[in-house]
């Protein structure tokens, strides 16, 4: 488990993280949402012991960040958003290098090489040179790398930066893989609607504040807690927003462009079937029926304002 407990960084006259607390366990995959000087990079770093905290501190399972910092990096794998490989190293070589750093037995390390290869979809590429592996492969590369030891928490700052589509669809199926595997993986990232997909926790930070932490659906439940229809029609939308206002679970009614009415909505399902019955029972001319649902992207705009330290 991952408790991380009154985090705080200052520089100085400027307060980088104002005293963020959240808790993790095995298996969690925490999206670590927030704007470039949100203060995600310094949070991730004083985590991984990196940056020492102006006041409070996180445990990894027992071990102080502070008390026990040598403890911590044993126990964890970081993967920054910027990363150096080694040239004219064989991509095994280079694993079986940070192997040795992690004092992994030399009778181990060729299993742990091939296994985490394989995790990693590289197996072909082991015999390969560092400088010759593409952007995506060098990515996974550093993540194999971040994994040699079995760590119990892994950092990703930035994992997807400047991946084509295809990478980032392999990289977020073996995020979700090591989250399966009982490991627990904070992600900060930019590219919200692929952290929905896999994350089972967000927190959204803002000038070193902690806005929001939780699952995904109870966040978007919070800022956004009735439905919204769309409903497009051909004519009459001022008559059609005054009817629907009289129907059951309609808590609002609102025209929202030429052919739209958008509703604002409470009740249960057989409620929406016949709020949709009844506007063509009455005569309006539907064409189409939608619910529109908050998203990460919708809960990030409307809880932040893109203010930086």
């Amino acid at each position: 488990m991952l408790e991380v407990k009154g985090l705080r960084k200052e520089y100085g006259g400027l307060t980088a993280v104002q005293g963020i607390s959240f808790t993790l366990k095995p298996g969690d995959i925490f999206g670590f949402i927030g704007s470039n000087g949100a203060g995600k990079t310094t949070t991730i770093r004083m985590i991984s012991t990196l940056l020492e905290p102006t006041a409070g501190t996180a445990v990894l399972n027992g071990a102080d960040i502070r008390r026990n910092p040598m403890e911590v990096r044993r126990m964890l794998g970081y993967m920054p958003d910027f990363f150096g490989l080694y040239d004219d190293v064989k991509v095994w070589e280079y694993l079986d290098f940070f192997a040795a750093i992690y004092q992994v037995p030399p009778k181990k390390r060729p299993e742990v090489i091939d296994s985490v290869l394989e995790l990693t979809n590289l197996t072909v590429k082991k015999q390969a040179f560092v400088q010759s592996l593409s952007r995506g492969m060098q990515q996974r590369l550093c993540l194999a790398r971040c994994l040699v030891h079995d760590p119990a928490l892994l950092l990703l700052d930035e994992p997807a930066s400047g991946l084509d589509p295809r990478a980032r669809a392999e990289l977020k199926e073996l995020i979700a893989e090591l989250g399966r595997m009982g490991k627990i993986v904070i992600v900060s990232s930019h590219i919200l609607p692929e952290l929905a997909d896999f994350c089972n926790t967000v927190g959204i930070i803002e000038r070193g504040e902690l806005l929001a932490f939780g699952p995904v659906s109870q966040i978007v439940k919070d800022i956004q807690p009735h439905r919204v229809f769309s409903i497009h029609m051909l004519d009459h939308l001022d008559s059609a927003s005054e009817h629907a206002k009289t129907l059951p679970g309609v808590s609002d009614a609102t025209v929202a462009g030429e052919h739209e009415l958008r509703v604002e909505f409470v009740g249960d399902l057989d409620d929406q079937a016949d709020l949709l019955a009844r506007l063509i029972q009455l005569g309006y001319r539907v064409t189409s029926f939608r619910e529109d649902s908050a998203d990460l992207e919708d809960v990030f705009l409307k809880l932040t304002t893109g203010a930086v330290n």
